[in-house]
């Protein structure tokens, strides 16, 4: 797994395309292999994975048994919105309009390097996001991470 690292402030065109960072374009190495642009089940954002993430992900939600209900409903919701997105020749991504709705994307927005995958957010949407975790953040970590203290040099 690739880690991307940054948090990039971009402008979205009219039509929905936005200019991918140098920085984070070096990151990503090669756009050959393309990209999947999907909706947040957690956010008001999108999601951009990597084909080699994606496929990684698809790899555990193929194991989930279909005739499940929940398994069911759950891949129809993950996969709701999902599009398959290539960089053009001067290094633009397309936002499709209905995930431009979803997310509510107006003209700024923000890439937030989420580890392996990229959130795209409406800059707005994002500060509030991030001010209204602000006071819970603390407690999130504690609970999250406050068990794990696997390295030998005793730094978590």
């Amino acid at each position: 797994m690739k880690t991307l690292i940054g948090t990039y402030e971009c402008k979205v065109d009219a039509k929905g395309r936005l200019m991918l960072p140098t920085s984070l374009k070096k990151q990503l190495g090669s756009l050959e292999e393309g990209f999947v642009l999907k909706r947040s089940v957690f956010q008001p954002c999108l999601e951009l994975f990597p084909m080699a993430e994606w496929n990684k992900m698809i790899l555990k939600i193929n194991k989930l048994n279909r005739f499940n209900k929940k398994n069911d409903d759950f891949i129809r919701r993950f996969t709701a919105g999902v599009k398959m997105i290539e960089i053009d020749a001067t290094g633009r991504l397309l936002i499709p309009k209905d995930l431009v709705v979803f997310a509510q994307i107006d003209k700024d927005i923000v890439l937030n390097s989420a580890i392996n995958i990229i959130e795209i957010w409406d800059k707005d949407k994002y500060e509030n996001a991030i001010e209204n975790a602000v006071g819970d953040f603390a407690d999130l970590a504690e609970e999250v991470m406050g068990n794990f203290n696997e390295d030998e040099d005793g730094i978590s």
